[in-house]
This record gives structure tokens, sequence and C-alpha cells, in this order.
């Protein structure tokens, strides 16, 4: 298919890579994101005649964080963008001339670690994202599972506990408040306002408060032992992995794929979350359980998988 141009969506900066059929990217070209809707188009459009230049390419992937339908050309809803049943398929290639595909951003990195990540040899994968809030992706038989409308693995929108926590979302007790960056942190000043002599590292980075707790101060603190920094992460732990002991039980996978900004802290997080796995895992003791690993490609991961998704043909038959 040739060369295609992976685009992605981050809340500060839009980047665009050309991406060849191994999954390396050939040259980058980064924007400023906007503030607007329009603006955005436009960002996009700017980002892939930077990256394009000298380069014959063949299409655009553009992942974008939200709900993306099964014919990967509208966005139904974005949280973070104004975007309402938008059309961005079209609006993006009247501007670059060439075909352009849609895809939701977790989708996009799942394929992306698949194809030349982790999951390289496996044929049946999940993939969870814990960043600041948790998304996912499904590969079940090679192929990338959208669902019917094209919505599907928005897991951390699965409730996990009834009347539990209020969700950006707008309902309660969804997973991603209990296994997130955001419940790290939460995690953290909770246990350091009630016990501060157990934190004395984890406040010692910061500014001496509670308050002022920040995901790389619990990451820095768990790493040297702080006691409240330890058991945030166990708590973490705890909910992605029994999680995760549901996802088995509905995918059956051969593998779990953990990507996001938590899983660069290695083992740190990775540990807690197979040991919560197995305990949580239904008939454990006696059934073959899938592995837990972490994700290769870092945040290159969603850019080098719209990319290659733009190679994919059309998923409606």
């Amino acid at each position: 298919m040739g060369l295609t141009i992976g685009v992605d969506i981050g809340g500060t900066k839009i980047a665009a890579g050309v991406v060849d059929e191994e999954g390396n990217i050939l040259s980058t070209h980064q924007v400023p994101t906007p503030g607007t809707p329009e603006g955005i188009v436009d960002a996009i459009a700017a980002a892939v005649e930077g990256a394009r230049a000298g380069h014959e390419i063949v299409g655009v992937g553009i992942g974008a964080a939200g709900y993306v339908n099964r014919q990967r050309s509208t966005v139904y809803f974005a949280p973070n963008i104004d975007w309402r049943q938008e059309p961005l398929k079209e609006k993006v290639e009247a501007r670059v001339g060439l075909p352009v595909v849609v895809e939701n951003d977790a989708n996009a990195a799942a394929w992306g670690e698949y194809r030349f990540g982790a999951g390289k040899g496996h044929r049946n994968v999940i993939c969870i994202t814990l960043g600041t809030g948790l998304g996912g992706g499904i590969i079940i038989g090679n192929k990338l599972r959208r669902g019917h409308f094209g919505v599907a693995a928005e897991f951390g929108h699965i409730r996990m506990v009834p009347d539990g926590l209020l969700c950006g979302c707008g309902s309660q007790g969804c997973w991603e408040q209990y296994a997130s960056g955001r419940a790290l942190v939460r995690y953290a000043k909770q246990r350091a306002n009630a016990t501060p002599e157990h934190a004395e590292i984890l406040l010692g980075l910061g500014d001496g408060s509670p308050d002022g707790i920040e995901g790389k101060h619990i990451s820095m603190a768990a790493r040297q032992g702080d006691p409240v920094a330890v058991d945030s992460y166990r708590e973490l732990a705890r909910w992605a992995g029994a999680g995760l002991a549901d996802l088995a039980s509905l995918f059956d996978p051969s593998a779990f794929i953990v990507g996001g900004g938590l899983s660069d802290e290695g083992e740190l997080v990775l540990d807690p979350i197979r040991k919560s796995y197995k305990r949580w895992l239904v008939g454990g003791n006696w059934r073959p359980v899938a592995d837990v690993i972490a994700a290769q490609l870092g945040n290159k991961a969603g850019l080098v998988g719209a990319a290659d998704l733009a190679r994919e043909p059309d998923p409606i038959m």
C-alpha cells in the first residue's frame, strides 16, 4: 500500500507522522492544538502537509478521542473537543486531497501495539491505556473489533461500583474513576492527609501538603519506598486487575497489553496488577491465565496505529 500518515490529536499539540509498512516513522510534523473545532481541522491539515513533504502518501489515519462511527468518518461525540456528529473525514479530505480514515485514538494505539509492539505474535489481545483516564481496544482473530456502531471498547466507562464516584461522562462508578492517573493522585492525597507520618518522602517532593501531590511525585516516592505512594499504586492495581479479570471472562485473550502513561512505571504497576488479576479471575487456579505485559511503543502507538489502519480495508461489508 505504500506510505501513510498517522495523526495524533493531543491536548496541546497535533502530531502527524509518515509511517512505512513496518511501522517505522520516517518524518514528523507538529503544530499547536487550537481551541476551536474548525481550528483543529486546519491544524490537522497543516500537520499533514508538513509531514508529507518529500514523500508519496497514499492515505491518512486520524486518531481522535471520542466516539467514532463504524464507517470511520464521523465523530459522534468528543469529550474534550466540541465535536458532535462531526464529519471529520470529509473535512480533512477536502483540505489535504488524500483518502482519510478516522479512528478512536485508543483503538489506534491498540492496533499499533498489536501490529508493531507488545502484541506481535498474538491473535487475540485486549489493550488498556492507563493515563489520565482509561481507554482500550479489542483485537480478536487478528481484527480490530469496533462493534456494530463503532464505539466498542470504551472500557473506562464500565460501571465498576453502582452509585460510585461521579465520572466526567455523567455516570457514576466508572472504572476509570478507580484505575487511572486521576485515581492514583486521589488515593495518594487521601492517604497522605490521613497519615502524613507515612508520606514524608511523598510530601517532601511537593509543597509539603497533600494538595500539592502530583503524579510524578507518587512515582518518585514509590521508588524510594514511601508507604503511602506504594499503597496508592497497590490500590490502583487492585481495581485495574479486577477489571482485567472481568474482561477475561468476556474476551478470553492470550494477553493484556497495558499502555498509557502509568505503564511507563513498569513492574511498579504491572506486578500488583497481575496479582490482582489472578486474585479476581474466575477459576484462576484451574484455567490458563493471559499474560499481562507492558506496551512497547509509548506515545508513538496511536500515531503508528492510525497510519497503519489507513491501509486497512473499509470494515463495513
